[in-house]
Formats: structure tokens, C-alpha cells, sequence
């Protein structure tokens, strides 16, 4: 099935079409035939019988008045056939051969046995007019008078097959009779789907799904319009969704932007109880400060500080995840060369070792937002793996940066923890035990709100290996 919802209802439309044209023109053709094959077996079966009469007739003359009654006949006109006697059968092209066509030969036959079981022999076809021999001599319809003909045979405007019959009615006396069918056309009824039947059934099938993809598309497009608006929202944007079209899509713009504002007010609020906190929890933490240091019990006053230390580290980490991670910013085209590049130089003038080739892409980010996240991942790697090696390269899915370090990597059944808030492996604690174990959050909720992924895994050759993909 197509991805997209204005794909799959255009097809079943097509489908749905196609399949009720397919279930019609079998029962047209089927009903065609049958009353095709019926009207042509009546009509047969009647040439026959007439044929067989005309047959007996010429029998029964003296050899020597059937020209003059020929002659007579042709000077009428109007006659079902036109006759001619010849000394032996002469050779006709028949026209390919058909199941209708088969058919009124076959009844032809019949009747002429059953009407005349002493008859001798007899040949009978179907031939088109053009070129059709009458005589022995070699005589063609076109070179007869008009006259003879033209109530008999049809030759202008659209040529219709002529059906012969020749019988021999004694040793060496030949009766030719030449006729059409009562339909002269009667062949185009063995074919169900002509061709302006299909042109039409074509032209049909074109209206349906022009108006069917119109009709999806403007049902779909408020949906893609909801969808781009969900997308934008989640990369931090606030896009209007207009309240237009059907009465379902204006509910459920209504409902999404309520849902929209809900969410933006959490976040803000969340904003400002952290930075409550963080303000209000400051000075009782320094009052208690200045009480440890009162404390006669130096010990006791140390373990006091310690404790009051980490608390007030814990308060500015949480307030400083949320800040970093609703950094509110534009997308705009960075050149990644440039963004890594200052990162990498940062690092080895602080005397780290790193390793970065440039590439020459750009990707669409929040520029502070996506350094802060590489910033992060890079001080972990060089902090916990005293090297790191940055590549970036082009993916199907866009943009991937790899950042590979020398550590000894992490357990596999810790991968799927660290980027839980303040999660510390022993390495890490041993390593710096200033960390607070939010870094990693903090890149995450920034790839991911850039419609991205962060993987974290270990690498074969040791280390551990982060890999983003941006799109």
C-alpha cells in the first residue's frame, strides 16, 4: 500500500472502479454474445432454408432457362441473392475465421443437409466484397454493373462480409449464390469491448481518479497541515493552525492548539518553579553554612559543608538541565566544519587530544541547542576516554556525527540507563566526581527535539560510540 493516506485512497478509489468495470464488461459481454450468437443462428438457420429453396428451384429448371432467369433477376433487382451458374466451384478468400462467423457457417451447413439430404456437394464462406470472383471466369463483384448489386451485396460506404454458398446442382452445373446477412455488421457484435467502448470506459476512469485525487487531497491537506504543526511544535516552535474546513478538521484544530497552549504553559511554569527553587532553596542552604561553621565539632561541621555542597550542586544541575535543554532559538543552516571546528580547537588548547576531518555539510538546527548537546557528549569523551575521534558524514536519513573515545566503554546492560538524570557509572564517578549525570539527558532531549536520534554503543575496538543522526 502507498505511505501516504492520499495514496492508499486513491487507490482503493482506481481499484474500486476498475473492479466494478471489469464485473460490467463481463456481464455485457457475456450478455452480448449470447444475444450475438442466438440472432445469428435465427438468421443463419432462415439463409439456409432460403438457399435450400433456391437450390430446388434451379434444380428443377431445364438447363437452358436458368440463364434467362438469371438475367431476369438481375434486370429486377432487390433479390436476397445474386446467382450465377459456373461450370466449377471458384476460389474465394474467406475472411479469418471468428466463433460468430463458425457458427453461421455451421448452421448454413446443416440446414442445407437437412433441406436437401440428396445435394452433392456444397461450399460455403464468408469473403469481403472487394475482390470477391462471381464466375468461372473470373468475374469480380467490381466489374458487375452496379445495378445487379446494389441491393444485394453491400460495397460502399463501410464494405460488410459476404456469405457464399456454392452447390453443385448437377455434374458440371455449379449454383453460386452470394449474400448478406440480415445484420450486415453482425461480426462487430462477437467483439464486447470495441474500441470507443474502451476509449469511453478509459476517459471514465480518468474522471473518477482526477476527481478522487482532488477530493483526498482536500481532505488530506488539513491533515498535513495538523502533522507539519505537531512537527514544528515538537522542535520548539508555535506555528498557527488555521480553523478552516470540514467541521471534524476545525474540532481538531481547535483541539490541538488548546493542547498546544496546555503544554507550553507546563513548560513555562516547570521553567520558573525550577528557577523558584533554585532561588528559594539558596538561602537556607547558605544559613545552614554559616550554622555548620558555628558548630564546635570541626568533623561534624566538614561532613556539614560536604553535604550542603552537593545539595547546592544538585540544585544548579537540575536548574541548569532545564535550562539548556528549552533553549529557545530559530533553526538556521550551520555549517558543521565551522560549529565542531571551534569545539575542536577549544580542546586541544586545553591540552585534549581530538581528531576531526572536516566534511563540508550543513545541517538545519538550533545553533546554541546543538552545540550545547555536542559540547556535552565531547567533554564526556574526553573526560572519560581521554581521546576522542569526530567524524560526520551524509546517511540516507541526513546528517550523521560520530564521536568515538578511547574509554573502556560501558557494561551493555548500562546503555539503556545513562540517559536517565543523574545516572553515574563507577567509572564515571571515579573519573570526575563533580558530574552530576545529566549530560547525556540533556543532549538526548536536544537531538530528539531536532527530529533526531542519539545511540549510544560500544565499539568493537573499545570505547564508547555515540552516534547522532540529524535530519
Amino acid at each position: 500500500m502507498p505511505p501516504s493516506l492520499l495514496g492508499r485512497l486513491s487507490l482503493v478509489m482506481v481499484l474500486g472502479v476498475l473492479t466494478t468495470m471489469l464485473i460490467g464488461n463481463l456481464l455485457w459481454a457475456n450478455q452480448l454474445k449470447s444475444k450475438a450468437a442466438l440472432e445469428a443462428g435465427a438468421a443463419a438457420q432462415h439463409i439456409g432454408a432460403g438457399a435450400a429453396s433456391a437450390l430446388r428451384f434451379f434444380q428443377s429448371l431445364p438447363p437452358n432457362y436458368r440463364p434467362i432467369l438469371i438475367e431476369q433477376l438481375r434486370d429486377m433487382g432487390g433479390t436476397r441473392f445474386f446467382v450465377s451458374v459456373n461450370r466449377a466451384p471458384v476460389e474465394i478468400k474467406d475472411i479469418p475465421e471468428s466463433v460468430l462467423s463458425k457458427a453461421v457457417l455451421d448452421t448454413v451447413r446443416r440446414t442445407l443437409i437437412h433441406d436437401l439430404p440428396r445435394l452433392a456437394e456444397a461450399r460455403i464462406g464468408f469473403a469481403m466484397p472487394d475482390g470477391l470472383v462471381v464466375s468461372d471466369e473470373g468475374v469480380t463483384v467490381a466489374d458487375l454493373p452496379e445495378e445487379w448489386v446494389q441491393h444485394t451485396l453491400l460495397i460502399k460506404p463501410r464494405p460488410a462480409p459476404v456469405l457464399v454458398i456454392q452447390a453443385e446442382i448437377e455434374p458440371g452445373g455449379w449454383l453460386y449464390l452470394a449474400t448478406l446477412m440480415p445484420d450486415p455488421y453482425f461480426l462487430d457484435n462477437g467483439n464486447p469491448l470495441p474500441f470507443d467502448r474502451l476509449l469511453l470506459q478509459g476517459l471514465t476512469l480518468a474522471t473518477v481518479l482526477l476527481l478522487s485525487i482532488l477530493v483526498v487531497s482536500w481532505i488530506t491537506q488539513p491533515l498535513a497541515a495538523l502533522s507539519e504543526a505537531a512537527v514544528a511544535f515538537g522542535k520548539g516552535e508555535s506555528p498557527a493552525l488555521p480553523e478552516t474546513g470540514s467541521q471534524e478538521f476545525v474540532r481538531t484544530a481547535r483541539a490541538f492548539t488548546a493542547m498546544r497552549e496546555r503544554i507550553q504553559q507546563y513548560l513555562e511554569d516547570r521553567e520558573r518553579l525550577f528557577a523558584s527553587i533554585s532561588h528559594d532553596l539558596r538561602t537556607p542552604i547558605t544559613r545552614l553554612k554559616l550554622r555548620a561553621e558555628l558548630l564546635d565539632d570541626e568533623e561534624a561541621g566538614q561532613a556539614f559543608h560536604e553535604d550542603l555542597d552537593e545539595l547546592d550542586m544538585m540544585v544548579k544541575g537540575a536548574l541548569q538541565s532545564v535550562k539548556d535543554t528549552d533553549i529557545h532559538e530559530n533553526h538556521t543552516e550551520l555549517a558543521l566544519d565551522q560549529l565542531i571546528g571551534r569545539m575542536v580547537r577549544d580542546a586541544l588548547l586545553a591540552g585534549h587530544n581530538v581528531v576531526y576531518q572536516p566534511s563540508g555539510l550543513k545541517v538545519k538546527a538550533k545553533p546554541l541547542a546543538l552545540r550545547r548537546a555536542l559540547v556535552n557528549l565531547l567533554d564526556n569523551a574526553l573526560l572519560y576516554g581521554k581521546a576522542a575521534r569526530i567524524a560526520v558524514s551524509k546517511v540516507d536519513a541526513g546528517t550523521n556525527i560520530t564521536i568515538h573515545d578511547d574509554g573502556p566503554g560501558v557494561p551493555p546492560e548500562a546503555l539503556s540507563t545513562l540517559f536517565q538524570p543523574y545516572t553515574r557509572l563507577e567509572h564515571g564517578r571515579n573519573s570526575n566526581q563533580q558530574g552530576m549525570g545529566l549530560g547525556l539527558g540533556i543532549a538526548q532531549n536536544i537531538i530528539q527535539a531536532h527530529g533526531g536520534t542519539l545511540v549510544l554503543s560500544n565499539h568493537p575496538q573499545g570505547g564508547l560510540w555515540v552516534s547522532i543522526t540529524l535530519p
